[in-house]
């Protein structure tokens, strides 16, 4: 099996590079954009940050044995007494990108691109689990799901790889159609089309144009794309393409579930059935999102030619994801740590979750604002008010702007609701309350940092 690398003549392509030291240049094995994880045959990419700029820490990529760097042009001239390669360009952000196009065309692995507006993580971390008990897999790690995340997945990932699970992220137009063209992905899957990062894509028509990009490039590779029939707007787009499979709950999909029943803590029971192959499943994971996640993964498992005995014992490696709809049961009371970030469709599915847990007499959310909704924000936030009552919530605690709006219309319902204007009122709020036989859901953006509630919590009752 021959490795993987990169040239001097793959350098020599990139737009704008200049190379100096060209004849002691030796082949790219590893490309690294922190001077901390340099090693033999590693080229150092200076990126520069919000915070931190590669370029300071030059003298550190060389001492640890870089065998190359990549520079800004406009930074040569602070380069002192080096012999290795130097390679200048105009952007080392766009060239880390095309370099990351280079490696993925030497790859013989098969690439499955995940997006969508949630469940993208969760399903990717599913997907990777069931497919590795056949394969050899990598798969993006913690949140490199950007226009850096996705060229250093790439080169995460050499010869020894049959399968790449890679999560596209975005926030802003034109993410997806840059990291899916350098990612070339055979199979595609966007998890659903909801109310995301609408300060900026405005509606579900602007998150479904951005989000389409994923399904554009894979089919310009006579890749397959995983439909979800459940959600109207990707079933409509489906329509464009032929080389498909079909999964869902509520349709005759290709791959079909069915929700059998929830155990007393939450956790579905689902059947799947595909071609003449049934798969019954008590999942360890909780809640109706996690079952709909499942079906997913269980679609490109099977897709990947898994067994039901494969993706069965794929399924006892199945864990809880940090911060996702998160379980926790504890001597007296029980938390759902949803803490990683939020929207109405996430919140939706986390107050049903709690709805349906009957293993403590009362049920408490304490929220935080969800980000970046643009001109509905403060509608949407109201409209949770609806969800807390038909789940039974007893008690929610909300902090950020704007839960306000929330929390006015909460007041007007009668829910017993308490807003705080700050964290450190919060915090000392929580540690005098008795928390005792409840169901504690925690819930907000990623910018609220409400993991700090949860350990306020957890710290308050020894765990």
């Amino acid at each position: 099996m021959s490795r993987i690398g990169l040239t001097i003549h793959d350098l020599f392509n990139l737009k704008s590079a200049v190379i100096y030291n060209p004849d002691n240049f030796r082949t790219i094995r590893n490309v690294s954009i922190d001077s901390r994880n340099i090693g033999n045959d590693c080229l150092f990419v200076a990126v520069k940050g919000d915070r931190l700029d590669g370029h300071d820490f030059i003298d550190q990529a060389v001492s640890n044995g870089a065998a190359a760097l990549l520079i800004d042009n406009r930074k040569l001239n602070e380069i002192k007494d080096v012999d290795l390669p130097v390679i200048t360009v105009t952007d080392t952000i766009k060239a880390l990108g095309e370099l990351a196009g280079c490696w993925r065309k030497k790859l013989n692995t098969r690439i499955i691109g995940i997006t969508g507006s949630t469940g993208k993580t969760s399903v990717k971390e599913m997907t990777a689990m069931l497919l590795s008990t056949k394969y050899k897999v990598n798969r993006t790690i913690a949140n490199e799901n950007n226009h850096i995340g996705v060229p250093l997945t790439l080169f995460s990932t050499n010869e020894k790889h049959d399968v790449l699970v890679a999560e596209l992220g975005t926030n802003h137009f034109g993410e997806i159609d840059y990291t899916a063209n350098i990612a070339l992905p055979d199979y595609a899957m966007i998890t659903n089309i909801g109310d995301s990062h609408l300060e900026f894509f405005l509606n579900r028509k602007g998150v479904l144009k951005e989000k389409l990009a994923l399904f554009k490039a894979t089919a310009k590779m006579n890749g397959t794309l995983f439909i979800n029939e459940d959600d109207k707007y990707l079933k409509n787009a489906a329509a464009d393409y032929t080389k498909k499979v079909t999964y869902g709950f509520d349709s005759d999909s290709t791959v079909n579930g069915k929700v059998k029943g929830y155990s007393a803590d939450g956790r579905p029971e689902i059947e799947i059935t595909y071609k003449k192959n049934k798969l019954k499943v008590d999942l360890p994971l909780y809640g109706e999102a996690n079952a709909k996640n499942f079906l997913a993964s269980a679609a490109v498992a099977f897709t990947l030619g898994l067994s039901v005995e494969e993706i069965s014992e794929g399924i006892k490696k199945l864990s809880k994801i940090e911060k996702r709809l998160n379980v926790k049961r504890r001597k007296d009371y029980l938390i759902i740590d949803d803490t990683y970030n939020a929207n109405p469709a996430s919140m939706k599915e986390a107050f049903n979750l709690a709805g349906r847990i009957a293993l403590h007499k009362r049920k408490i959310a304490i929220l935080g604002d969800m980000l970046e909704l643009g001109e509905k924000s403060d509608q949407l936030h109201r409209k949770l008010a609806l969800l807390i009552r038909a789940n039974r919530f007893d008690a929610v605690y909300l902090i950020g702007t704007l839960m306000k709006n929330l929390y006015e219309k909460l007041e007007k319902m009668g829910t017993e609701s308490w807003y705080f204007s700050s964290r450190k009122k919060l915090n000392s709020f929580l540690n005098e309350q008795d928390l005792s036989d409840s169901v504690i859901l925690i819930k907000g953006s990623r910018g609220m940092k409400m993991e700090e509630f949860v350990k306020t919590i957890e710290e308050k009752t020894g765990k």
